[in-house]
């Protein structure tokens, strides 16, 4: 087990943990039907941009994650819940404990905690009463 430092490490955090949720009963549903085989290239390098601004200050990121989140949500006829974001958050605990110790690891649990709380009462919010 290794320290998270760089982005080849956060590279592979990323597919690693994308891998196991297009395989997750709950979420690959999901995944699967909004990224088609050869959209998922790119968007794991864009969430690999997200990670390194987030974890390792080199901004490179460029994209609003509530706008496809809301995206989602809206195709989803507004049924993503708490249970969606608590399983993301799951597998990537798992995923993150099974490759990377160390301070930017835990600083990767702790970004997720607050991104999923944020990204899903920005979604609840936006639903029309």
């Amino acid at each position: 087990m290794k320290e998270i430092e760089n982005r080849a490490d956060i590279n592979i955090l990323v597919t690693t943990f994308y891998n196991e949720v297009r395989k997750d009963a709950l979420l690959s549903p999901i995944f699967n039907h909004h990224l088609k085989a050869e959209q998922w290239p790119p968007h794991l390098e864009k969430l690999t941009d997200f990670w390194v601004t987030a974890l390792l200050g080199d901004v490179c990121f460029k994209g609003n994650p509530t706008k496809a989140h809301l995206k989602v949500d809206k195709h989803l006829k507004h049924t993503m819940s708490q249970e969606h974001f608590g399983q993301w958050l799951q597998i990537w605990f798992q995923t993150i404990d099974s490759l990377y110790v160390g301070d930017v690891a835990q600083r990767a649990k702790d970004a997720s905690r607050r991104m999923a709380t944020g990204q899903y009462l920005n979604v609840w919010k936006s639903r029309e009463v």
